[in-house]
């Protein structure tokens, strides 16, 4: 899971573009872009995820905020937490190495990395096991439709 570059994104936004407007873009097109609900986009901003400005009661989102929520997409397709994901991003310094955030990314990846594996084999096992039970139900319908195609002549 590459976090690094996506982070520096974020950080590295112009804040002078948007605050003139220029990137800002409202929490409908947010939605459409990222094929998330706004429903969603509010959810992530209550629990401290995304930040966008405010002009009333619009929402206006900034590269920043873009940036975060393509994280935050990453890390829940890969399986991790809203917790995880937050605690990974808040941990980006713009004028630091960030050595801490990608010691606990990679830790949490690898760890993350293992439970998809397991959860791989048990599926490979279930779809074995559904495929070998098939086979044996065709094999059952095969026997007995024969007789009766043959009887029916």
């Amino acid at each position: 899971m590459k976090f690094v570059s996506p982070g520096e994104a974020a950080a590295n936004t112009n804040d002078m573009s948007d605050k003139a407007g220029g990137d800002l873009v409202r929490i409908g097109e947010m939605a459409k872009k990222y094929g998330v609900t706004l429903r969603t986009l509010r959810f992530y901003e209550d629990k401290g995820l995304l930040n966008p400005q405010r002009d009333g009661s619009t929402r206006l989102y900034t590269r920043r905020d873009k940036a975060r929520l393509k994280l935050i997409l990453l890390g829940r397709k890969v399986g991790f937490s809203l917790r995880d994901v937050k605690q990974m991003m808040d941990l980006y310094d713009p004028t630091g190495s960030n050595t801490k955030q990608l010691r606990l990314t990679l830790d949490k990846s690898e760890k993350q990395l293992a439970r998809l594996q397991k959860q791989r084999a048990l599926i490979d096992d279930a779809i074995n096991e559904l495929s070998n039970s098939m086979a044996a139900v065709r094999q059952m319908l095969t026997e007995r439709s024969a007789p009766q195609a043959s009887v029916a002549r």
